[in-house]
């Protein structure tokens, strides 16, 4: 029997195992708490630093009690109470009407868009309200919409919101929906599209998608899950998109889009 001590730097084998122990522990730190981290866009796994203490959980710095945080984008500040755009008067969807003539380019002539633009016939006012408010305040950006926005007031954002819900919306979508519309993905903290967006439940704020374009949807799922677009309030919508697969953006694009799948 050898009397070689099997613990000892002198053993080349011990030597090998506890340098590839070492290595394997240092690049799995780097990789999980430094290069992992930092491939995120969000503003807090910037840095080196940030990424680290994202990844461990822990405060980038310790504030005082009541600190208020400020994001490095413009946020939506818009609130929304079920029934705050109920009841709209005849002379403020009239108003609306007029002044959607500015919008038929895109969103066509009675709120159906020809142009991959959303569709805003029957689309909820507190939607439609909201986005407005958003474009014009920086928490929502396009080329387009942005400058629009600018020039409107309270009351000209309430009008549109009027018209538009006054008008019938499209066709809800039958069938059997996909799987993520209908059951999500919970191992993934992805819940049923169905939930916020009607079939199953709605929440205020969260749009009518039926006979939305497919082109519009998948842009604006992916923005949400690359962190361009923003401007959902408490993040929801930015923490399912970025847990979604290619497949299943395309999926949900399509089914709202007249319910045929891949």
């Amino acid at each position: 029997m050898s009397e070689e001590r099997l613990f000892t730097l002198r053993n080349v084998w011990f030597r090998a195992s506890v340098g590839a122990t070492i290595l394997a522990f240092v690049g799995a730190a780097l990789i999980g708490f430094v290069w992992l981290p930092s491939a995120q866009r969000d503003a807090q796994f910037q840095g080196i630093w940030n990424a680290i203490c994202s990844a461990a959980g822990v405060p980038r710095q310790w504030s005082q009690a009541g600190a208020t945080i400020t994001p490095g984008y413009k946020v939506s500040t818009v609130e929304l109470t079920p029934h705050m755009l109920d009841n709209a008067s005849t002379l403020s969807i009239g108003r609306g009407a007029t002044l959607s003539l500015r919008c038929t380019m895109c969103h066509g002539p009675q709120g159906m868009s020809e142009a991959n633009s959303p569709n805003l016939a029957g689309q909820f006012a507190s939607v439609v309200y909201k986005e407005l408010l958003d474009f014009q305040g920086g928490a929502r950006k396009n080329a387009v919409m942005t400058p629009m926005a600018q020039n409107l007031s309270d009351q000209d954002m309430r009008d549109l919101a009027a018209y538009y819900a006054s008008l019938r919306p499209a066709a809800r979508v039958s069938g059997t929906p996909p799987g993520i519309v209908a059951l999500g993905a919970p191992m993934r903290n992805i819940p049923a599209c169905a939930s916020c967006h009607g079939g199953v439940d709605h929440k205020v704020g969260t749009p009518w998608l039926d006979g939305m374009p497919a082109a519009y949807t998948k842009a604006q799922l992916t923005a949400f899950a690359d962190g361009t677009r923003h401007n959902d309030i408490s993040e929801q919508m930015r923490n399912i998109a970025r847990n979604m697969t290619p497949e299943e953006i395309d999926a949900a694009a399509a089914w709202y889009a007249g319910g045929v799948h891949p």
